[in-house]
């Protein structure tokens, strides 16, 4: 590496003018080669002990802050270390220093293969030497096998199988028995599962990790007790959330022994935390702080350069992309302007480099769980779409992050079993406000006889991504335009939008309010939205009947009488009763519960938000994730049944814990066995 960057600096010096390794008149060649050696290596020196101290106080700034800095203190370290070569004409102006230590960074960092998302020789040779100086410095690691579950935020079950058809993503098909390696017996076996009504990361994930999203009815939604809306990505609220789960079940999570939580929203109980968002309010030791994963993934100069620079090209992609959806005038079509494509490219460059570099590091650790999310895809879709060429390549690089674990788990201390799973899907579908000239928030203010605006305010996509940043950024993970505690006139209602879910929410009245009370109040309101076009169902709890389901031309069907005459449910598939059902248990369930109209024959619905590629409601593939396990495991479910809801597939994966000797979860039963 030190012979690569010093050939580097004499190539570069030759190029730049305003670069030098000695004085005009000095033409020794070999005075240059030795300039040139010495300041590649106090370069390399400078960059080994002083970067990871750098990097360790630019933690105190924010991390996109940092991705930006990395060229201008990769430019000081040169300017310093040419200073101390003992010749003393080796000189370099501050604009070309910072080229001249960015390329030879560049250089290192490919020619060394660290941490690069593909298969060569040069990252076999790498991930050979990390392994081995592991088990140097650790002690023998347990002959059980550890798990690593790894979530891939947003693809569902019958996208994957797409992907997989297409050639997108060869690791998967691999391990399926498909594509190139049709004909191998399958690794893994793939298993749909169906989301609660609120298809959202928030209620699947807390599911997942902490086996319990009671009262959990949406991605947003407002609180009467406490005057305040809940917000799944805020870090305020994922914390209480996190609280909640824990009362509820009585144990720490499904990482709370030996486990390891990387770029969630919940931390699962885990005593290595690294990008989590409940925790990012919250000052902890070095190891748990949210952003710890950063300092872990930048104190290597080389990783950082890559990594600002892929950003860089991410940005320049989307930006393509978008005009070109522009130009052809692509329908349907959101906003793509302002900041979203630095947002994009956080989530598609930054935190998935800086998740799987965790994620290796914890199975080089020996760690016996681990969890970790990548958002890329997720929030990608919400924009461009489920499908198509800019979703395409996003999958293609999911499939190679997979690829790169696998191979990492070939030299870890203990065998490692890789079960990858989703939390929802993406369903197709233009905006309602794109259809229909007006959002949900106008609709139901027409219903109630209030003003509507003109130009009425949007509304923010919510996605995982956005909060990764503000967190990264140091700010409150809010949204604009969002009041989450309400200064309007309390008798105006509140309208939140969860993708394709509505909630209508009325701030004076404490209880939640009943059909009854609602009808007495505004009239023309339940009305109003049951006969909208762009309207699938409404829930709304009943004096008379306890709750019931409102739908177009007078439908009323009381809730427990939806098993046998499931109404405007009927075109939402199975399950969608029982999903129903149990919102409507929840205490924090909405005045009203809102759901867009589905089309099955296109699999589109509406989206409250501005998205194109949506999910948090009823309707298509969003509800519709897969779980991608090893054969080696028992079955999720017997065949015949069905896979349903986030905390049973919590119970599942801590089934697998306990078979193969990993944490031990502290519950006294499990669920069936206690309501048994």
């Amino acid at each position: 590496m030190w012979a690569v960057s010093t050939v580097t600096m004499l190539v570069l010096a030759g190029i730049l003018p305003d670069f030098q390794l000695q004085s005009a008149d000095d033409e020794s060649t070999t005075r240059l080669a030795m300039t040139a050696a010495l300041g590649a290596g106090a370069f390399g020196l400078l960059s080994a002990l002083v970067w990871p101290l750098l990097v360790r106080l630019l933690l105190l700034v924010p991390a996109l802050v940092l991705g930006l800095l990395v060229f201008f203190l990769n430019g000081s370290l040169l300017i310093v270390a040419l200073r101390l070569v003992p010749s003393g004409d080796s000189e370099a102006a501050p604009e070309t220093a910072v080229i001249v230590a960015s390329v030879m960074s560049a250089v290192a960092s490919a020619t060394g293969g660290a941490l690069a998302v593909r298969d060569d020789d040069a990252y076999r040779r790498r991930l050979y030497r990390l392994a081995d100086r592991r088990r140097r410095a650790l002690p023998p690691g347990p002959s059980s096998p550890g798990t690593v579950f790894m979530q891939l935020d947003g693809v569902g079950h019958d996208l994957l199988l797409a992907a997989v058809g297409k050639g997108l993503m060869p690791t998967v098909a691999r391990w399926l028995g498909e594509g190139a390696g049709a004909g191998e017996r399958p690794t893994h076996r793939l298993t749909a599962w169906r989301t609660d009504w609120s298809s959202q990361t928030g209620a699947s994930q807390l599911g997942i990790l902490h086996g319990s999203n009671h009262d959990v009815p949406a991605f947003r939604w407002y609180e009467k007790a406490a005057r305040e809306v809940m917000v799944c990505n805020r870090p305020t609220s994922a914390a209480e959330l996190q609280r909640r789960a824990i009362d509820r079940t009585g144990d720490g999570g499904l990482l709370s022994a030996d486990g390891a939580s990387r770029g969630n929203l919940f931390s699962g109980g885990a005593d290595e935390q690294a990008l989590v968002l409940s925790i990012a309010t919250k000052r902890r030791d070095r190891r748990n702080r949210s952003r710890a994963g950063y300092f872990a993934y930048f104190s290597d100069p080389a990783n950082a350069v890559r990594t600002a620079l892929s950003f860089i090209a991410e940005v320049g992609r989307e930006i393509g992309q978008s005009t070109r959806a522009r130009v052809r005038k692509a329908r349907p079509r959101v906003s793509r302007g302002g900041l979203y494509p630095f947002v994009r490219a956080f989530a598609t460059v930054v935190e998935r480099d800086v998740v799987v570099a965790a994620v290796m590091g914890d199975m080089f650790a020996g760690r016996t769980a681990v969890y970790a999310d990548l958002v890329a895809y997720d929030e990608v879709a919400h924009h461009s779409g489920p499908f198509g060429r800019d979703v395409e390549k996003v999958l293609e690089r999911l499939d190679r992050a997979l690829a790169l674990i696998e191979k990492a788990a070939e030299h870890a201390p203990r065998p490692y079993r890789l079960v990858v799973l989703s939390d929802h899907g993406q369903s197709p579908g233009e905006t309602f406000r794109a259809r229909y000239g007006l959002g949900l928030g106008d609709l139901v203010r027409a219903g109630c006889g209030l003003p509507v605006p003109r130009r009425a305010r949007r509304t923010h996509s919510g996605a995982e991504a956005r909060a990764a940043v503000r967190a990264a950024l140091r700010r409150p993970v809010e949204e604009g335009g969002e009041q989450h505690r309400p200064s309007r006139r309390r008798s105006e209602p509140i309208v939140l939008a969860s993708g394709n879910l509505g909630l209508v929410s009325f701030p004076d009245v404490p209880h939640r309010m009943t059909k009854e009370e609602i009808d007495a109040r505004h009239p023309a309101l339940l009305t109003t939205l049951a006969n909208h076009p762009g309207i699938g169902f409404l829930l709304v709890r009943s004096e008379r009947h306890g709750g019931v389901v409102l739908g177009a031309y007078g439908a009323e069907i009381p809730l427990d009488r939806l098993d046998g005459d499931p109404g405007p449910l009927g075109v939402f598939g199975p399950g969608a009763a029982d999903a129903v059902r149990r919102t409507h248990s929840f205490p924090s369930t909405a005045d009203i519960m809102v759901n867009s109209a589905f089309d099955p024959a296109d699999g589109e619905v509406l989206a409250f938000e501005e998205q194109i590629g949506s999910h948090g409601g009823l309707g298509g593939a969003q509800g519709r994730p897969f779980l991608l396990s090893p054969v080696a495991l028992s079955a999720p479910v017997d065949d015949g049944q069905d896979l349903v809801g986030a905390e049973h597939v919590h119970r599942v994966l801590r089934r697998w814990l306990r078979e193969v000797n990993g944490p031990q979860v502290p519950v006294e039963a499990e669920p069936e066995e206690r309501a048994a």
